[in-house]
């Protein structure tokens, strides 16, 4: 006749499961005499598209736009190159965003059509101040047409201040083009004069005793052969970065005011 099999003992308290999953981890040993205590890695932060544009940036400022690589934004941010290709196709794509970021630092005006010229100047006082407080991001804006939001908004506020100013569609389309390209030219050209200052030297002397050192060779020249150049080189050296600046912003917002028939005109 079968007998009935005896039930396994229930484990006791001690030698069931732990509830706590640490307290199955075995103790760490100590360090032995010599060497140095191994630190904890901190955890890392989850990788998003912000992050590894934020962090170009960061190299961007500190270094300039050549040293943004794939490779250095991932060794900054703890990782391996192929890690931010699920958020960023490549360089041109990670410079395009850079460049977007950027812009979303410029303040944007609420157009006043009494106003609109001067706030049109002011606008583009505002975009030369933030690109050229990012080193030389302004040469990702050459050669390309805004497509990211921020840049997009900055397009709007131009084409919503010459509108409201009564210039034409046909030529506020083409002059938000051409003042582009003039506060491009003007950050890049910055940024290469900036680069040519040696380590520890004040940028202001080293102009001031370069344009001496033109104003000197202008003077120099054959009057025979540059007779109208040798005669204006206090004109063509006097002004500084920024009085150009403001001279080809004038002009350039004269121009498209000029276009603006009579009718049309605020006020």
């Amino acid at each position: 006749m079968p007998t009935a099999r005896p039930e396994p003992d229930a484990p006791t308290p001690d030698e069931s499961a732990p509830d706590d999953p640490a307290q199955a981890m075995p103790t760490p040993m100590p360090t032995p005499p010599g060497r140095k205590p191994r630190r904890a890695a901190p955890p890392k932060q989850p990788l998003t598209q912000e992050a590894i544009v934020e962090t170009a940036i960061r190299v961007l400022d500190a270094e300039g736009l050549e040293a943004v690589t794939m490779r250095r934004v991932a060794q900054e941010l703890g990782t391996g190159p192929a890690s931010l290709y699920a958020h960023v196709s490549g360089k041109e794509e990670l410079r395009e965003l850079m460049l977007d970021r950027v812009a979303a630092e410029i303040r944007l005006p609420v157009p006043d059509p009494a106003r609109w010229q001067e706030q049109l100047k002011e606008l583009a006082r505002e975009i030369r101040r933030v690109y050229t407080s990012h080193r030389d991001i302004a040469v990702v804006a050459m050669g390309r047409v805004p497509t990211g939001p921020h840049l997009l908004d900055v397009a709007e506020a131009q084409l919503a201040l010459m509108r409201a100013g009564g210039v034409p569609k046909k030529i506020a389309g083409i002059a938000v083009d051409t003042l582009g390209m003039f506060l491009d030219a003007d950050a890049v050209e910055d940024t290469l004069y900036l680069a040519k200052v040696p380590p520890g030297e004040d940028p202001w002397a080293h102009f001031q005793e370069y344009f001496g050192q033109i104003r000197e060779y202008f003077a120099a020249l054959p009057r025979d052969r540059y007779p109208v150049l040798a005669d204006m080189v206090e004109e063509l050296t006097a002004e500084g970065n920024d009085g150009r600046f403001e001279f080809g912003l004038d002009l350039l917002v004269r121009g498209v005011a000029s276009y603006v028939e009579d009718e049309e005109r605020p006020g």
